[in-house]
């Protein structure tokens, strides 16, 4: 029976109706070579008939936009993607979201690996060992923190042992300075600073640093290397630059001016910094130099000059301008004096230096001076960046320098020679300790301190040098010290 007797019958038997009914529309098969392939199913699977009715339109393609995302691997046409449109119309925010998506996947990503790497930095898996101490088991960024990179030149300081008679109406137990650092009194960390000759054996520098921490201050204490402290060193000259080399040789060399400076002075010290005087060549040419005002010019030597006017000192001439003492009128004490206007005059380039270059710009020629070990300290690294940032936070008026009160004197030793010396005035300079230099101390008595006077109270010649402070903001409109015409150099004299 055909498909047209089948109609005929299905009209028939619909209760004898002659009602008209839609004959069925004929069904066709699809051949496989059109234009419209079906998806392919895989290798081992039937291919799929497509059967739609006769008549009826073919299906449309999807477009690619209205493909669906099947994984990271698969290509994707981007051009297509970007002109689509998605299935209500705004495949373009479909676009910005899976760009999004992976910028948070990326994020993620990132944020696990520094998470991993900061997990595993402050993990205990070193061993810190520090003379005098037990072992500890610390983090790598601990141990870093605490790596001394040249503490071997010089050694460790010993920790004294005496009473430091600490004032606990200021120091109390809810009293902190704001700065963790390893200090010997809350409130104050004091840095000894030694600067050698050529032979590193005198320490023709000697300042006591000390910053205070509490009130925001620095001050420095000069100590002339002629000062005379017969207790601490065998050299027949008494002198203190002498310490270092001739003292007490059970005990370290730095030690050695650390124990006289404390006893003499009773200002405890945290931490020492020595240079020599070729290596302040390095660190001035490092920094670019030193600007300063110089009223004449300085003759070091007949081919070393540096002109007067403004300069700025290169790593030479800065040598000679901390050196040089022929024609000061007062020898030692006129080079003391001149120091301090290098001095200040470092303290503005360091002070430059973190306003037009930054803090960073600092530390990293902080980084250069320790890895050439031109400095020797027992600082460890996060102690010297600590005290480096306090430093930058100084200005020049609340910085100040003073030098150890006291006259020139001639001492004949044992061994029949008379010396120049510098005789502490005591007194003046217990006074001044208990002024500036003790600030959370119980009050310096005389009987407290080691000091010898080899000119008594009763018998100065004068107290020029009993009041000798400033700041550094008045040094950078100081003068030079006096200079004795009798010492100009005789190719000058017709000048």
């Amino acid at each position: 029976m055909n498909r047209e007797e089948l109609n005929e019958e299905y009209i028939t038997r619909k209760n004898g109706a002659s009602k008209q009914v839609k004959p069925l529309r004929k069904l066709k098969r699809i051949d496989k070579k059109t234009s419209y392939e079906p998806e392919y199913q895989g290798q081992h699977e039937a291919p799929s008939i497509d059967i739609r009715i006769e008549g009826e339109k073919p299906p449309r393609k999807p477009r690619p936009e209205e493909q669906l995302y099947h994984g990271l691997h698969e290509k994707g046409n981007d051009e297509d993607m970007d002109e689509a449109e998605d299935f209500d119309g705004s495949f373009g925010k479909r676009k910005k979201k899976s760009k999004k998506d992976a910028v948070i996947k990326c994020a993620a990503i990132l944020i696990s690996i520094v998470s991993i790497i900061t997990l595993f930095l402050n993990m205990p898996i070193l061993w810190y060992k520090k003379s005098g101490q037990p072992d500890e088991r610390v983090s790598i960024i601990t141990y870093f923190k605490k790596w001394q990179p040249t503490v071997e030149i010089e050694g460790e300081l010993e920790k004294p042992s005496k009473d430091f008679n600490v004032d606990t109406d200021i120091v109390n137990t809810d009293f902190t300075d704001g700065l963790d650092l390893p200090q010997l009194v809350e409130g104050q960390y004091t840095v000894l600073f030694l600067g050698f000759d050529e032979d590193q054996e005198l320490t023709d520098v000697i300042w006591i640093c000390q910053f205070d921490i509490a009130a925001a201050k620095l001050n420095i204490l000069q100590i002339p290397r002629d000062t005379a402290v017969p207790n601490y060193t065998s050299n027949p000259t008494t002198k203190i630059n002498s310490v270092y080399y001739e003292g007490d040789q059970s005990i370290s060399k730095i030690q050695r001016v650390v124990n006289c400076v404390q006893d003499n002075f009773q200002v405890p010290i945290d931490a020492y910094i020595t240079t020599a005087c070729f290596d302040i060549v390095d660190i001035v040419d490092l920094v670019g130099g030193i600007p300063i005002h110089l009223d004449n010019e300085i003759i070091y030597e007949a081919d070393k000059r540096i002109p007067k006017g403004d300069v700025v000192l290169d790593g030479k001439q800065a040598e000679w301008f901390v050196r040089f003492r022929h024609e000061w009128l007062q020898g030692d004490i006129g080079r003391v004096q001149n120091q301090r206007r290098f001095m200040a005059a470092a303290m503005q380039k360091i002070l430059s230096i973190v306003k037009d270059e930054g803090k960073l710009k600092l530390y990293s020629y902080l980084n250069t001076i320790y890895k050439n070990k031109w400095i020797a300290t027992n600082m460890s690294v996060d102690d010297l960046s600590k005290l480096a940032d306090f430093g930058a936070t100084l200005t020049t008026d609340n910085v100040s320098v003073d030098m150890v009160p006291g006259e020139d004197a001639m001492y004949y030793a044992y061994d029949g020679v008379e010396y120049s010396i510098y005789s502490i005035h005591k007194k003046a300079t217990i006074d001044k300790l208990n002024e500036k230099f003790r600030p959370y101390q119980k009050p310096l008595l005389p009987s407290e301190s080691n000091i010898i006077e080899y000119v008594d109270e009763y018998n100065y010649q004068y107290d020029l040098y009993d009041d000798t402070g400033m700041t550094f903001e008045e040094l950078e409109t100081a003068t030079e010290p006096l200079r004795d015409p009798d010492k100009k150099p005789w190719w000058k004299e017709d000048e």
